[in-house]
């Protein structure tokens, strides 16, 4: 059974956006591994799964990004039976990425301690000062603002009226914000809470100057 390796896994993200690019990949593998390290998780599956969570649909307007959790999980099954792995290890790494995506149904909920982990370290990523950065830089690739007032309608409903940009501040109050709150792991809601913390705040003070009140 041979190992995947960061340098082996690099080649597969060199058309990525900017958002899912490898620098990503590397930011969860590491958070990952130290995630699996407290957690006392498989380190081999959490490895592998975070070298190749994003494989597929990572290219700048993929029409596989929203089922990107899927193709990538096919996608490593291939490239691990190449590499000699067993069945059940190949599922286990094919289960923690179908369950890494933040808006996945429920049945592709995370189930085991490893595919809890690799949501956890994925999601950390969209939290603190990479994540101020990531969704901004999504913002851009999407042609959106980075910041504009939310309706009401959208305040309450989480919906635009027609018209209304879904800018980065959209993105925070829409998804970033509930992150913390979806977390499996006691360690990963521990370093949560303060890149919560963070962007919650610059938000805050971006909008402050925006307003001219600070």
């Amino acid at each position: 059974m041979l190992t995947i390796t960061i340098e082996q896994a690099r080649r597969w993200y060199e058309q990525a956006d900017s958002v899912h690019d490898f620098e990503h990949v590397l930011r969860v593998y590491r958070t990952a591994e130290h995630l699996a390290e407290i957690e006392n998780a498989d380190l081999e599956i959490v490895r592998t799964a975070a070298l190749l969570h994003d494989v597929a649909g990572a290219a700048p307007g993929s029409e596989e990004r929203a089922g990107h959790h899927i193709t990538s999980a096919i996608f490593a099954g291939k490239v691990l039976q190449e590499a000699g792995w067993m069945p059940e290890r190949i599922a286990a790494v094919q289960h923690c990425i179908r369950g890494h995506r933040f808006r996945g149904s429920l049945d592709e909920q995370p189930q085991s301690l490893e595919a809890k982990i690799i949501f956890d370290a994925d999601k950390l990523d969209v939290l603190g000062a990479i994540g101020v950065a990531r969704v901004i830089a999504y913002a851009a690739l999407a042609g959106s603002p980075f910041y504009v007032e939310p309706s009401q309608t959208f305040l309450t409903s989480g919906k635009e009226e027609p018209g209304e940009p879904h800018s980065a501040y959209h993105e925070h109050l829409f998804k970033l914000r509930r992150v913390k709150e979806r977390l499996f792991t006691a360690s990963a809601r521990r370093l949560a809470e303060e890149r919560h913390a963070y962007i919650d705040d610059y938000f805050k003070r971006l909008g402050a100057e925006l307003r001219g009140e600070a």
